[in-house]
């Protein structure tokens, strides 16, 4: 993300992240990804200006997905190398170097996914989705429906399925449910939550990187008229933006910048920037 959002050719900007890793599916079973906030916009290069993203979207999840594809085969075979992997069972034959990398060649060509969207709800809500998982391993004590000497019944979600049906429930012999349960206890001393760019500290302090893009945020230029604006009838007009741009907002008192009018009963085209991103990799 740091990499491809600072690239000129993308948004040239030094971002912000909040990450957090997740390592189990509903049904606790081994499924590691990370979920991201990203600040939708960075600092620019030269530390002059804040650089605000697009509005459809930050940088291409496709150029993104390939990148983190590139970098995870190659810390994999790094790793190998290094004698940081063991196999057992089937997969001893992967201790060889060329087996190994053998193994891994059709994974330079999958394609590997990315999933990036607007938090539509607002940033406070994927905040607070996230927290949720913050201090919490693989189940809440609500999806717990019963627990003998038999097994552990629990509820899980079955994502294969749209609607009601998806909710579902299992049962493990116990043993099985502590090794499920147990395969998401992070090594002592592992950081789940992790940040980066405007938001990591190290050399500047967070809170000085943060307070300089607040500065920045506020001294962006304002956002130009458009002179064009097509309708859903083909035709185009005149889409004169108010001169006015300094209307203070009456709940925070900050300025606000009017950024379209439209006649009633038309939708608006502009589809609004919000400050963060939710970003998936798995």
């Amino acid at each position: 993300m740091l990499t491809i959002a600072a690239d000129p050719k993308h948004l040239g900007a030094k971002i912000g992240i909040t990450s957090v890793l997740h390592t189990w599916g509903s049904a606790m079973t081994h499924h590691p990804h990370v979920h991201m906030i990203v600040t939708g916009g960075g600092i620019s290069k030269d530390g002059s200006q804040w650089v605000a993203s697009q509005p459809d979207y930050l940088v291409p999840v496709e150029v993104l997905s390939a990148l983190f594809r590139g970098r995870m085969l190659g810390m994999l075979i790094d790793a190998h190398a290094a004698g940081r992997l063991q196999f057992f069972g089937d997969y001893q034959h992967l201790a060889d170097a060329r087996a190994f990398r053998a193994y891994l060649g059709p994974l330079w060509t999958t394609a590997w996914f990315v999933y990036a969207k607007r938090p539509f709800a607002g940033p406070e809500q994927v905040l607070a989705y996230l927290s949720r998982y913050t201090h919490r391993v693989a189940i809440s004590n609500s999806r717990l429906l019963s627990a003998d000497v038999s097994g552990v019944t629990f509820t899980y979600k079955d994502y294969r399925i749209e609607g009601p049906e998806r909710y579902k429930t299992m049962t493990l012999e116990p043993g099985e449910f502590i090794r499920r349960f147990l395969m998401h206890v992070l090594p002592k001393g592992f950081h789940r939550i992790r940040h980066y760019g405007l938001l990591a500290n190290g050399g500047t302090t967070r809170a000085d990187k943060l307070a300089r893009a607040r500065q920045l945020i506020a001294a962006a230029p304002q956002i130009a008229p458009s002179t064009k604006s097509p309708h859903n009838d083909g035709t185009c007009e005149d889409a004169t933006l108010s001169e006015e741009l300094d209307h203070p907002c009456p709940h925070c008192g900050s300025r606000m910048v009017i950024i379209e009018t439209f006649e009633p009963g038309r939708w608006p085209r502009h589809r609004p920037s919000l400050p963060t991103v939710s970003i998936n990799t798995s």
